[in-house]
């Protein structure tokens, strides 16, 4: 009986040890992923979008350009199946489609925050504006890393039940979205596309 207690203390602080551990090597691991992301001051990538969405029967597809220029310019350019053009830049979110744009202040639909925010900060480097929606989660390597973000607040929550952003180095491939209604979107990020 003894030496299952001292076995088991053993084990317990093994397992102390290594969580203190893990705990100490991720916030590195995340800044050094902010830092890899930061430097990379503009890009501009083919996608594709796949939405599903529980009003459709059908996923809804879509695909273009998205066009990232630091710290907060962000560019969706949908190509099919109907023009549009989505720009974020300084809080303002405009969309463009058929000839009319509609500009809409981000600060009057907070709702929007976590949707847009997680890829405009993840993409920019800025782990504080990441922390200030969601809980952050790192898995992985510098080579092919998975960022989980959960939303902090229950106004975020109601929007977005978690973020789920795949990449390699300073590259993000994939973003999946999972909102609290249980609707879904993956958005694959392909080939750096020439200026």
């Amino acid at each position: 009986m003894r030496a299952w207690r001292t076995r088991c203390a053993a084990a317990a602080g093994l397992c102390a040890g290594l969580a203190s551990a893990l705990a100490a090597t991720a916030p590195q691991a995340l800044d050094e992923l902010m830092r890899t992301l930061a430097a990379q001051r503009r890009a501009r990538v083919a996608y594709t979008e796949v939405q599903h969405l529980a009003v459709l029967d059908e996923p809804l597809n879509s695909s273009g350009e998205l066009v990232y220029e630091a710290p907060d310019r962000l560019e969706q350019r949908i190509l099919a199946p109907r023009p549009e053009t989505l720009v974020l830049a300084h809080g303002m979110l405009s969309a463009t489609r058929g000839g009319r744009t509609r500009v809409l202040e981000l600060a009057a639909a907070p709702q929007l925050a976590p949707l847009i925010e997680c890829l405009r900060a993840t993409l920019a480097g800025d782990r504080a504006a990441l922390e200030r929606l969601f809980n952050l989660e790192l898995a992985g390597d510098a080579n092919h890393w998975v960022l989980t973000l959960t939303p902090r607040d229950a106004a975020a929550a109601r929007t977005v039940a978690s973020v789920r952003i795949a990449g390699e180095g300073a590259r993000l491939r994939t973003v999946e979205i999972v909102a609290a209604d249980g609707d879904r979107s993956l958005l694959t990020l392909g080939a750096e596309l020439p200026p």
